[in-house]
């Protein structure tokens, strides 16, 4: 899928979040946008994922308007809030799943997803058990269930130690590499070890620098 934002604006009633901010994502891309709190980060993900309301001709989908685009399933989001996730009842991972399936191929999808994961095991586990490296997984894989073109990852490593930050990082490169659209919103990580193809720097005063990466192979840790 190509993704096209052309001069987006966006304001929460008077005050200006986003202003001209004009990049194409192509198919295969891997974006990492950066910035400090309050720079817009999220609020061009919620753009993206039709969340927050645009006017016509500030994105488009493959040529298509946003405002036109209904298939949503070809979007997997890992919000920034998993450490906050709770359920007031039991919840298996593998029933959390099952509830988050939408397309008809999915439903024999997932086991293979958890087991490249590396959490097969936990399938039966209550998912308010889990750590933090193990929830983020689980909601990685929740998000490719659908398979998607593009997976949207906001501030995905915040809540977890540097042993699962290195593994979540081999993952994302790998699912790059097989083609996946990925857009990464981090507030201050390192681009050491990740795969991206291009760099979108936010700042307080709305300016915005895109910086491109020229490789000679993609590579996996």
């Amino acid at each position: 899928m190509q993704i096209d934002i052309r001069n987006l604006s966006f304001a929460y009633g008077h005050r200006a979040i986003i202003t001209g901010l004009s990049h194409t994502i192509n198919s295969g891309d891997y974006l990492v946008v950066q910035g400090k709190n309050g720079t817009g980060k999220t609020t061009l993900v919620k753009c993206l994922l039709g969340l927050n309301s645009v006017k016509n001709g500030m994105i488009f989908f493959d040529g298509l308007d946003i405002n036109s685009f209904k298939q949503w399933t070809r979007f997997g989001y890992v919000s920034q809030d998993l450490d906050s996730f709770n359920y007031e009842f039991p919840l298996t991972v593998e029933e959390l799943l099952k509830f988050s399936i939408v397309s008809r191929k999915a439903p024999h999808n997932y086991l293979k997803l958890l087991d490249e994961m590396g959490i097969l095991e936990i399938l039966n586990q209550n998912i308010n058990s889990l750590s933090g490296g193990q929830l983020q997984r689980v909601f990685i894989v929740r998000a490719m269930l659908n398979n998607p073109d593009v997976l949207i990852l906001d501030e995905p490593t915040a809540s977890i130690d540097a042993q699962n930050k290195q593994f979540f990082y081999e993952t994302v490169n790998s699912l790059n590499n097989s083609g996946k659209t990925i857009i990464l919103i981090t507030h201050t990580e390192s681009l050491e070890n990740i795969n991206y193809t291009h760099v979108m720097n936010l700042s307080l005063d709305m300016s915005v620098d895109i910086k491109a990466r020229v490789l000679e192979g993609k590579f996996t840790l």
